[in-house]
């Protein structure tokens, strides 16, 4: 996954986005369009506000303050936060719940309106009803966006994806769709972890 956004390089092989060799991608250009949201929910120590304003600042995707407090809005509201923080933007993003925090992240990665959504673990760090509410919003993003997740639950699997891809010791086993994987897989490692013999 952190090669999607060269956090690390691929070594060997080539991966792409959207066409384009990541290699070949400027870095932050390529950050630009693949949004990341992390395990444990990493808000900045800034507030809520200058969370989301900050990729669309140094991407230069508002030309003025009006433009901002629109991305800004548009943003929370695709974070399903919009409601709970629209009348303390100024407050700091760190105050908030665990669950707030994580859709603050999930507003923040869209913010910049990237083609790829990559979440690692986004909801190990979360209570069962803060987990409902970003399975949610990863079910309304899937329309907008190419979310790609990495879980070890597989109930979460089963939940909210469409395609799966099972890893095993760093070596992709099996792809698919996420029916076919788990009710019906081709590969005996899969049927074992889905099962639970292994893992």
């Amino acid at each position: 996954m952190r090669m999607i956004n060269r956090m690390i390089d691929p070594t060997a092989g080539t991966l792409t986005v959207g066409g384009e060799d990541v290699s070949k991608v400027d870095p932050v250009q390529l950050r630009a369009k693949v949004g990341m949201v992390f395990q444990k929910p990493n808000p900045f120590p800034k507030s809520i506000y200058d969370n989301i304003a900050y990729g669309p600042r140094i991407h230069g995707l508002a030309k003025n303050k009006a433009d901002l407090d629109v991305i800004v809005e548009k943003s929370l509201r695709r974070g399903a936060i919009w409601d709970e923080v629209k009348d303390r933007l100024h407050a700091p993003g760190t105050g908030l719940s665990g669950g707030q925090q994580q859709r603050l992240c999930i507003a923040r990665a869209v913010a910049t309106e990237p083609e790829v959504l990559l979440m690692d673990e986004p909801c190990s760090a979360l209570d069962p009803i803060a987990t409902a509410q970003v399975e949610e919003l990863i079910d309304e993003l899937r329309s907008q966006y190419s979310v790609v997740i990495v879980t070890h639950s597989m109930q979460q699997a089963a939940r909210v994806s469409q395609k799966t891809a099972f890893f095993h010791l760093g070596n992709l086993v099996e792809f698919g769709d996420t029916s076919k994987i788990f009710t019906n897989p081709e590969d005996p490692r899969t049927e074992s972890y889905i099962t639970g013999r292994i893992g």
